[in-house]
Protein backbone atom coordinates (compact mmCIF):
# COMPACT_ATOMS: atom_id res chain seq x y z
CA UNK A 1 0.00 0.00 0.00
CA UNK A 2 1.05 3.71 -0.82
CA UNK A 3 0.35 6.96 0.71
CA UNK A 4 -1.19 9.09 -2.16
CA UNK A 5 -2.40 12.73 -2.06
CA UNK A 6 -5.46 13.71 -4.35
CA UNK A 7 -6.74 17.14 -5.24
CA UNK A 8 -10.37 17.29 -6.50
CA UNK A 9 -12.20 20.10 -7.63
CA UNK A 10 -14.87 21.45 -9.42
CA UNK A 11 -16.92 24.62 -10.92
CA UNK A 12 -20.04 23.34 -12.67
CA UNK A 13 -23.26 21.53 -11.99
CA UNK A 14 -23.71 20.85 -7.65
CA UNK A 15 -20.12 21.21 -6.57
CA UNK A 16 -20.48 20.14 -3.30
CA UNK A 17 -22.42 16.94 -4.72
CA UNK A 18 -19.30 16.34 -7.08
CA UNK A 19 -16.82 16.35 -4.35
CA UNK A 20 -19.02 13.99 -2.26
CA UNK A 21 -19.51 11.51 -5.01
CA UNK A 22 -15.99 11.80 -5.64
CA UNK A 23 -14.89 10.86 -2.46
CA UNK A 24 -17.22 8.26 -2.06
CA UNK A 25 -16.26 6.33 -5.27
CA UNK A 26 -12.24 6.83 -5.15
CA UNK A 27 -13.21 4.77 -1.61
CA UNK A 28 -13.33 1.59 -4.63
CA UNK A 29 -9.39 1.71 -4.74
CA UNK A 30 -7.84 4.60 -2.11
CA UNK A 31 -8.49 4.11 1.96
CA UNK A 32 -9.02 8.03 2.37
CA UNK A 33 -7.54 9.11 6.28
CA UNK A 34 -7.33 12.64 5.37
CA UNK A 35 -9.58 15.24 4.60
CA UNK A 36 -8.98 19.09 4.25
CA UNK A 37 -11.63 21.26 3.97
CA UNK A 38 -12.90 22.58 1.13
CA UNK A 39 -12.20 25.86 -0.53
CA UNK A 40 -14.05 28.01 -2.65
CA UNK A 41 -11.17 29.35 -4.87
CA UNK A 42 -10.90 31.71 -8.27
CA UNK A 43 -10.47 30.44 -11.60
CA UNK A 44 -6.78 29.99 -12.21
CA UNK A 45 -5.13 30.14 -16.16
CA UNK A 46 -8.27 31.08 -17.47
CA UNK A 47 -10.19 33.43 -15.73
CA UNK A 48 -13.27 33.71 -17.08
CA UNK A 49 -15.77 30.97 -15.55
CA UNK A 50 -16.92 30.26 -12.47
CA UNK A 51 -15.33 29.71 -9.03
CA UNK A 52 -14.11 26.08 -7.90
CA UNK A 53 -14.61 24.41 -5.04
CA UNK A 54 -11.04 22.42 -4.19
CA UNK A 55 -10.23 19.90 -1.59
CA UNK A 56 -7.34 17.44 -0.92
CA UNK A 57 -7.54 14.06 0.56
CA UNK A 58 -4.84 11.52 1.53
CA UNK A 59 -4.98 7.60 1.37
CA UNK A 60 -3.07 4.68 0.60
CA UNK A 61 -3.74 2.62 -2.47
CA UNK A 62 -2.75 -0.92 -3.59
CA UNK A 63 -2.79 0.49 -7.07
CA UNK A 64 0.30 1.41 -9.72
CA UNK A 65 0.02 5.14 -10.86
CA UNK A 66 -0.82 4.10 -13.82
CA UNK A 67 -3.67 2.43 -12.41
CA UNK A 68 -4.91 5.20 -10.13
CA UNK A 69 -4.70 7.56 -12.85
CA UNK A 70 -6.90 5.41 -15.18
CA UNK A 71 -9.39 4.89 -11.92
CA UNK A 72 -9.50 8.72 -11.75
CA UNK A 73 -10.31 9.69 -15.15
CA UNK A 74 -13.13 6.72 -15.15
CA UNK A 75 -14.38 8.68 -12.52
CA UNK A 76 -14.53 12.16 -13.67
CA UNK A 77 -16.35 10.88 -16.62
CA UNK A 78 -18.75 9.31 -14.00
CA UNK A 79 -19.50 11.68 -12.04
CA UNK A 80 -20.27 13.96 -15.15
CA UNK A 81 -16.80 15.16 -16.48
CA UNK A 82 -16.92 16.10 -20.52
CA UNK A 83 -14.02 17.36 -22.63
CA UNK A 84 -13.39 20.94 -22.96
CA UNK A 85 -10.75 23.49 -22.88
CA UNK A 86 -7.73 22.50 -20.88
CA UNK A 87 -7.85 24.86 -17.26
CA UNK A 88 -11.86 25.53 -18.00
CA UNK A 89 -14.79 24.98 -16.76
CA UNK A 90 -15.43 20.98 -15.71
CA UNK A 91 -17.70 19.45 -12.78
CA UNK A 92 -14.75 17.08 -11.64
CA UNK A 93 -11.23 17.52 -11.51
CA UNK A 94 -9.14 14.93 -10.05
CA UNK A 95 -5.83 14.69 -9.72
CA UNK A 96 -2.39 12.57 -8.10
CA UNK A 97 -0.25 15.66 -6.53
CA UNK A 98 2.04 12.59 -5.07
CA UNK A 99 2.00 8.74 -4.93
CA UNK A 100 4.40 8.30 -2.37
CA UNK A 101 8.17 9.05 -3.01
CA UNK A 102 7.40 8.04 -6.38
CA UNK A 103 8.83 10.50 -9.19
CA UNK A 104 7.75 9.68 -12.97
CA UNK A 105 7.78 12.00 -15.98
CA UNK A 106 5.96 9.44 -18.75
CA UNK A 107 3.57 10.71 -21.50
CA UNK A 108 0.72 9.81 -19.67
CA UNK A 109 1.38 11.26 -16.13
CA UNK A 110 4.35 13.11 -14.42
CA UNK A 111 4.46 12.61 -10.44
CA UNK A 112 4.82 14.73 -8.15
CA UNK A 113 2.30 17.01 -10.06
CA UNK A 114 4.32 19.38 -11.81
CA UNK A 115 2.41 22.48 -10.69
CA UNK A 116 1.66 22.21 -7.35
CA UNK A 117 4.36 24.85 -6.00
CA UNK A 118 2.18 27.61 -8.08
CA UNK A 119 -1.20 26.72 -7.11
CA UNK A 120 -2.63 28.48 -3.79
CA UNK A 121 -5.88 26.53 -4.29
CA UNK A 122 -3.63 22.92 -4.07
CA UNK A 123 -1.24 24.32 -1.19
CA UNK A 124 -3.92 25.76 0.77
CA UNK A 125 -6.06 22.33 1.78
CA UNK A 126 -2.84 20.65 1.37
CA UNK A 127 -1.42 22.53 4.54
CA UNK A 128 -4.65 20.91 5.90
CA UNK A 129 -3.65 17.83 6.08
CA UNK A 130 0.37 17.85 5.44
CA UNK A 131 1.86 20.90 6.53
CA UNK A 132 5.29 19.18 7.13
CA UNK A 133 5.24 17.08 3.74
CA UNK A 134 7.97 17.11 1.88
CA UNK A 135 8.21 15.88 -1.72
CA UNK A 136 10.71 14.10 -3.18
CA UNK A 137 11.71 16.34 -6.28
CA UNK A 138 11.41 19.49 -4.10
CA UNK A 139 13.28 20.69 -0.80
CA UNK A 140 10.85 22.54 0.98
CA UNK A 141 7.61 21.70 3.00
CA UNK A 142 3.77 22.18 1.84
CA UNK A 143 3.80 25.10 4.20
CA UNK A 144 7.07 26.87 3.44
CA UNK A 145 5.40 26.88 0.02
CA UNK A 146 2.45 28.08 0.39
CA UNK A 147 3.79 30.79 2.46
CA UNK A 148 5.68 31.84 -0.92
CA UNK A 149 2.72 31.09 -3.40
CA UNK A 150 0.84 34.43 -5.17
CA UNK A 151 -2.84 33.83 -4.78
CA UNK A 152 -3.50 32.97 -1.31
CA UNK A 153 -6.42 35.71 -1.13
CA UNK A 154 -8.08 33.81 -3.67
CA UNK A 155 -8.51 30.37 -1.53
CA UNK A 156 -11.77 30.86 0.87
CA UNK A 157 -12.72 28.27 3.32
CA UNK A 158 -16.37 27.09 2.41
CA UNK A 159 -19.29 27.12 5.08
Amino acid sequence: MVRVYLALGGNLGDRHLSLETAIDRLQEHVVIDQQSGIYETAPMYVADQPAFLNMVVSGVTDLTPLALLDFLKRLESEIGRVPSVVNGPRQIDLDILFFGDTVLNSERLTLPHPRIAERAFVLVPLCDIAPDLIGPTEPLSISQLLAQVPGRDTVQPCV
